[in-house]
């Protein structure tokens, strides 16, 4: 197994650890259970990255995939122009701007998985994984810190963790 392939499958359990702490602090909000199925779905197919590369060409991954990626883009569209519509510009300060931010990364790290199994990850696919990777530890990390940028967040986004 060669380096890349091991910084993808490192990329896919990180993302899958990410994708089940998204999953478990949804427990308190007041709509938990189709954030957590649309956090849930990404953090176990992720997971089978991790494991077994080559799953993405399997047909239940595919279709899963297919079928979440196909749910959450028309979620992130609605949210979208709801956001749109109200000229919300600090889209983490509004909790539709962060469904919508949070779903977006489940379609974009979807979209960077499906068929990643066919042949080996190149070098683009894993530096951009590493990035996509890196940000939301890094965003989830500087708001935990800076606890005056959620001050106007609900208290159900304030106290999962």
């Amino acid at each position: 197994m060669n380096l890349l392939s091991v910084i993808w499958q490192v990329c896919n359990i990180l993302m899958s650890g990410f994708f089940a702490l998204a999953t478990y602090v949804q427990i308190n909000d007041p709509d938990a259970g189709s954030w957590m199925v649309g956090y849930g779905v990404p953090a176990v197919l992720c997971g089978f990255i991790g494991v077994k590369p080559h799953v993405t060409e399997s047909l239940v991954w595919r279709r899963l995939a297919d079928l979440h990626m196909m749910v959450s883009t028309a979620v992130v569209a609605m949210l979208g122009w709801t956001l749109f519509r109200e000229r919300i510009t600090d889209l983490f300060q509004q909790e539709e701007g962060r469904e919508l931010s949070g779903l977006a990364l489940t379609v974009v790290w979807l979209l960077l998985c499906r068929h990643s199994g066919r042949a080996p990850v190149g070098i683009l696919r894993v530096c951009t994984a590493v990035a996509v990777t890196v940000f939301p530890f890094v965003a989830w990390i500087y708001f935990y810190i800076h606890k005056e940028l959620r001050s106007n967040w609900p208290s159900h986004c304030k106290t999962a963790i």
